[in-house]
């Protein structure tokens, strides 16, 4: 500014020449003109410039220029912004509607230039263009929400779960114990039913309760996560980790509903999680309706507009929460769940399987076979067992009680069945007269009712009522033959060697 007010001084005031100007102050004859050429179009003269000051003199000769008269000529950048978030739309297509009827519009080139310069003023989040319905950002807040046993006065620190819908910013919000895989699940299952369909690609950091294995290329999600996915026919793509750019939209989510909801809950007292959900649902319908400061609208007219449309639509059940647990088969074919006991098949002993637990069942997989489902018991310390998992052996021995047994002999006879009740009552093991019993069926159905009844009489008579005996005499035919005589008992001879009776007395 020095070097004009000095030229205006010697070209005005002096009248030197362009060329002698500019060789006074080291500048371009033709620089020297410009500037003179500026101060006339300007009406500045050398009397006029003595008065002004540096920044009032740049003002009056480097003045904007005017707007080119059309109030079609600027485009509305903020709804642009909005417009190309629907499926399909573009740049081109939008400058297209703009300058159809606008013959002082701006050429495709300037208009993508000016758009992007208004979108870098806009915070980051805001910043990125996401398609409608495509993704829904989930995370956990980092500030808790204290809740009050009423009855232990236990102190618990509530967790407070966000979810952003990517293209329109809708916002949910709610409240759980923990931070486990069931949390986390049930959480979005809530979301995707609070938003009312299901988006294309489900957008979370990598928490261990969701991701198996941990990577910045490869991330795995857990087994459940994957079961969840399935159900809703929605894609997990985890963000890269230490990178929160990957999801600005939940970023920003948490920290609106840190300063909105839970700074506006600080001094309430909550002595039940479903008490604090409900004051969070609340103030969230209040944070959906806030006007946006940048962009036309709320969160809520927004997501009416473009994400509702292209949400699809929610499955006709809620995905059914579970855990799973690596369980390994002990040696009496059954594997301990909550310590509860259930069978699976003999074959499988000593493998390790994974069992799938819900509120109702218990399911058994083989890797991806299911091999066992039961339904679920509270019961701790005790057995369900299915009769198809059971050796053949033991299905039988389960398969018949004494009662059972008993009841049978009697149909073949009362010989038969005073040695079944010999079998139950003189031996060691109740399951080793089980077995004998089992011998005896065996041979009834080998040899027919009557001669059984006869072998077990013959049996008893000779006083061996055992299974060995009854099987010989079956096999020798010895029951087709007339019953032996009892031997004459030997008269007792007396001699002094022989004590009498009184001897015991």
């Amino acid at each position: 500014m020095r070097q004009i007010r000095e030229l205006l001084r010697l070209h005005l005031l002096g009248g030197r020449t362009y060329a002698e100007c500019g060789r006074a102050l080291g500048i371009a004859k033709s620089t020297a003109g410009k500037m003179a050429l500026l101060a006339r179009a300007a009406g500045v003269d050398w009397a006029t410039a003595e008065k002004l000051s540096d920044e009032e003199l740049e003002a009056r000769l480097y003045r904007p220029p005017a707007p080119r008269a059309s109030h079609q000529l600027e485009p509305d950048f903020a709804l642009i912004h909005q417009e190309i978030k629907r499926p399909g739309v573009t740049l081109q297509l939008l400058w297209e509607e703009y300058a159809r009827s606008n013959p002082l519009a701006y050429k495709y080139t300037s208009f993508c230039v000016k758009y992007r310069a208004w979108k870098a003023t806009l915070s980051l989040s805001m910043r990125q263009t996401h398609v409608a319905g495509e993704r829904l950002f989930i995370d956990y807040a980092g500030q808790t929400v204290p809740i009050v046993d009423a009855d232990s006065r236990e102190i618990r620190q509530a967790q407070i779960f966000v979810a952003v819908l990517g293209a329109s910013n809708y916002t949910y919000a709610c409240a759980t114990l923990r931070q486990t895989t069931t949390d986390w699940l049930a959480s979005t299952a809530a979301a995707f039913e609070f938003v009312g369909g299901v988006p294309v690609l489900l957008v979370p950091d990598q928490p261990r309760a969701l991701i198996a294995t941990p990577s910045r290329y490869d991330p795995q999600p857990n087994r459940l996560a994957e079961e969840f996915a399935a159900h809703y026919g929605v894609t997990i793509l985890p963000a890269r980790p230490a990178h929160p750019r990957d999801k600005p939209k939940v970023e920003a989510g948490v920290l609106l509903v840190e300063r909105w909801i839970l700074a506006r809950l600080r001094n309430r007292r909550f002595f039940s999680l479903a008490a604090l959900n409900a004051a969070i649902a609340e103030l969230l319908a209040e944070l959906n309706d806030r006007a946006f400061k940048k962009l036309p609208g709320c969160r809520r007219s927004a997501f009416e507009a473009i994400d509702r449309p292209a949400l699809r639509p929610l499955p006709a059940a809620r995905f059914e929460l579970a855990r799973w647990k690596t369980v390994r088969v002990n040696i009496d074919y059954h594997i301990e769940v909550d310590e509860h006991y259930y069978s699976v098949p003999y074959r499988l002993v000593r493998r390790q399987l994974q069992a799938r637990i819900t509120a109702a069942t218990v399911e058994v997989f083989d890797a991806s076979e299911r091999v066992a489902c039961h339904a679920y018991s509270s019961l701790r310390g005790k057995h369900t067992t299915l009769p198809e998992h059971m050796p053949a052996s033991h299905r039988a021995h389960r398969e018949w009680s004494p009662q059972k047994l008993i009841a049978w002999g009697e149909r073949i006879g009362p010989s038969a069945a005073a040695v079944v009740r010999w079998q139950l009552e003189h031996r060691p093991h109740p399951e080793q007269g089980y077995r004998a019993c089992l011998g005896l069926m065996r041979l009834a159905r080998q040899f027919g009712t009557e001669r059984m009844e006869a072998a077990c009489a013959r049996a008893l008579r000779i006083g061996a009522p055992i299974l060995r005996s009854v099987e010989s005499i079956l096999r020798a035919g010895l029951d087709r033959q007339a019953a032996p005589a009892s031997p004459p008992r030997p008269a007792i001879t007396a001699h002094d060697n022989v004590r009498g009776p009184d001897f015991y007395h």
